[in-house]
């Protein structure tokens, strides 16, 4: 374990914040030993922390998932089972799908973070959600030593939410493993959403495959999105509100080319937080070395020197303002890490 340690090149925001210990985590076995002889210690679970922002330094302990391993445990003609651990690169394991033919994380290539963090935040994309390709999801209970496995429906799948993410299980479970069903012969590539299918012409290519769609993601991505290795970000900072459709239709009056999307609920329309954001005149505005990325208004970025305070200080000041202008209240997608405000 190490002590004392910046997390500056542990967090995608670049926030230089201290932690009390750090302990790299390679095993199920560590972490067992960990909860054994620390159990009074506060406890940070962090993959890559591509999406987290921290407020202050961390009176505990970071566990930092590096537990590595791709293994296949069924395979069938039209589909694959296959277990992958906790600390994989989350781009690295959509790669090797990918590579491998096996479809339904290619439009989810290029979000940054690790395995072990994608069920939590149920990371979505494009049109794509990784809900749809999750089987289980093997975890530590932290507080007991116990394993407990969650089936798919048990995860409590929502937007950009988990039974990993209510307030009674923040870091209460430690995800090691998680059960992926890919698909194979028969699968067809969804280039419905977002700017896809532009970029599929545009390389004049009619029958896309796998490789030809998680291309076309990472050069959306990379064109509008900061590499957080020159530029301090966590991607989206916030989710995409949801909004009565009665309500819509009177937005619509006033700002006819509100973009939007129709979900499952036929009385629910999602609208896109960048449109809003950048239609209030936030992108590229910057206050000190914390500003709003001037290619994509979703991203708040730290220039360089930005603390976690001053990130959340603009975030809330664009919570205000879009709740003023359109009577939408913005929800962070982003998770402040707070030791003094462990319910923020």
């Amino acid at each position: 374990m190490l002590k004392n340690v910046s997390l500056k090149k542990y967090n995608t925001f670049g926030i230089d914040v201290k932690a009390d210990w750090l302990a790299e985590i390679d095993s199920v076995e560590q972490v067992l030993t960990i909860i054994d002889d620390l159990h009074d210690m506060p406890k940070l679970i962090l993959g890559e922390g591509s999406n987290v922002l921290f407020l202050n330094d961390f009176k505990g302990i970071v566990l930092h998932n590096k537990i590595k391993g791709i293994k296949i445990i069924e395979e069938t003609e039209n589909d694959i089972i296959v277990d992958v651990n906790g600390g994989e690169n989350w781009h690295e394991f959509v790669m090797w799908a990918v590579n491998n033919n096996y479809g339904g994380i290619e439009n989810l290539a290029l979000i940054p973070g690790k395995v072990g963090t994608a069920p939590m935040q149920n990371i979505g994309a494009y049109g794509a959600e990784v809900k749809d390709v999750i089987d289980r999801v093997y975890t530590i209970d932290m507080t007991t030593c116990a394993p407990k496995t969650f089936s798919k429906d048990a995860c409590g799948f929502g937007y950009r939410h988990s039974v990993f993410k209510l307030p009674e299980n923040k870091n209460k479970y430690f995800i090691h493993k998680v059960r992926f069903k890919l698909y194979k012969k028969g699968y067809q590539v969804n280039t419905t959403y977002g700017a896809i299918q532009n970029v599929l012409n545009r390389k004049n290519i009619m029958n896309p495959c796998l490789k030809d769609v998680a291309e076309a993601v990472i050069d959306i991505r990379q064109s509008k999105l900061p590499d957080p290795k020159i530029t301090g970000n966590a991607g989206s900072f916030f989710k995409n509100p949801f909004v009565q459709l009665e309500k819509f239709k009177n937005l619509q009056k006033t700002y006819p080319d509100i973009p939007f999307y129709k979900t499952e609920n036929k009385n629910l329309v999602k609208i896109p937080a960048g449109w809003l954001i950048d239609r209030a005149g936030w992108k590229g505005k910057r206050f000190g070395d914390a500003g709003v990325h001037p290619k994509q208004a979703l991203v708040l970025v730290n220039y360089g020197r930005a603390t976690g305070k001053d990130i959340k200080n603009l975030a809330d000041k664009i919570i205000a303002d879009i709740q003023e202008k359109y009577n939408i209240l913005l929800q962070p997608e982003v998770n402040f890490i707070d030791i003094t405000n462990e319910n923020h």
